[in-house]
């Protein structure tokens, strides 16, 4: 039986992908308190749970982990405990990573799985589209991401300060100012740049992440299209409702899996 590979809700991974590959989605938890939403991650407990499951289901080949960065949840650390519960059958990736980056590491250790993979051959597929991956958000507003905590001070001070309409970068795990603008067109312009700077000509895999934005994500895809090389391909789907949260209506997530790690491209350009 394949090996079996896990994720987290934070993945945005659309169902019929979710079906196609047999990818288990762990939801994490939006609790409503007084007309206030927040947000939980997956408990060990929770955790150990799914993982036995999975593991039952592929007759012990393995189960691959895969789970939003430690910087913004609980879940990472947490799995890693109820990994230990099943010595080396259960491998936890420290993804730094959330929103569809992390959807298409899961989605190509899935592919690898259902050819009869190793565990070991699943992790590295997936690390490696880790490491070509990066996730850019466009903020409507700022304010439910600064409330949630997963700002730093300064972080929260600069944007606040300096752009009405900033773009964040998944960084290290943790969010951080990319591009200060001061309107929606500017912010997609000044996106679109950057990720066809980092691409070097060469064709990606984008995955538009929208929550209460439509028009707007499929506006910044025809920008894309335009830009971006030919075979690259593309992909729009909801935000999670726990990343919803932090967020905030009118947001949208830009997750792209280059043809190789932005950083070497960087390197090589030097």
């Amino acid at each position: 039986m394949p090996v079996r590979v896990v994720t987290d809700s934070s993945a945005n991974l659309p169902a019929d992908i979710v079906e196609e590959l047999d990818i288990t989605i762990a939801p994490l938890h939006v609790m409503s308190r007084s007309g206030v939403a927040s947000t939980a991650g997956l408990t060990a407990l929770e955790l150990t749970a799914v993982y036995a499951r999975q593991l039952e289901r592929g007759h012990d080949d393995g189960v691959l982990a895969l789970h939003l960065s430690k910087e913004l949840s609980s879940t990472w650390t947490n799995a890693v405990t109820a990994s230990a519960v099943f010595d080396d059958s259960v491998r936890v990736i420290d993804t730094n990573s959330a929103g569809m980056g992390l959807g298409a590491a899961a989605m190509a250790a899935a592919k690898l799985a259902s050819r009869g993979a190793s565990l070991g051959e699943c992790y590295e597929a997936a690390v490696d589209t880790l490491e070509r991956s990066e996730l850019y958000v466009y903020l409507h507003r700022i304010d439910d991401l600064r409330r949630s905590g997963r700002l730093s001070p300064a972080t929260a001070l600069m944007s606040s300060a300096l752009a009405t309409r900033p773009i964040m970068m998944l960084k290290n795990g943790k969010l951080e100012l990319a591009a200060k603008t001061r309107t929606q067109t500017k912010a997609f312009i000044k996106l679109v740049e950057i990720i066809a700077e980092r691409a070097a000509g060469q064709p990606v895999f984008v995955a538009i992440q929208q929550h209460e934005a439509r028009e707007a994500a499929r506006h910044l895809q025809t920008t894309m299209e335009a830009v971006l090389a030919s075979g690259s391909s593309y992909l729009t789907t909801d935000i999670d409702p726990v990343l919803s949260v932090h967020l905030g209506p009118g947001s949208i997530a830009v997750s792209v899996v280059y043809s190789q790690s932005p950083d070497a491209e960087l390197s090589t350009a030097k």
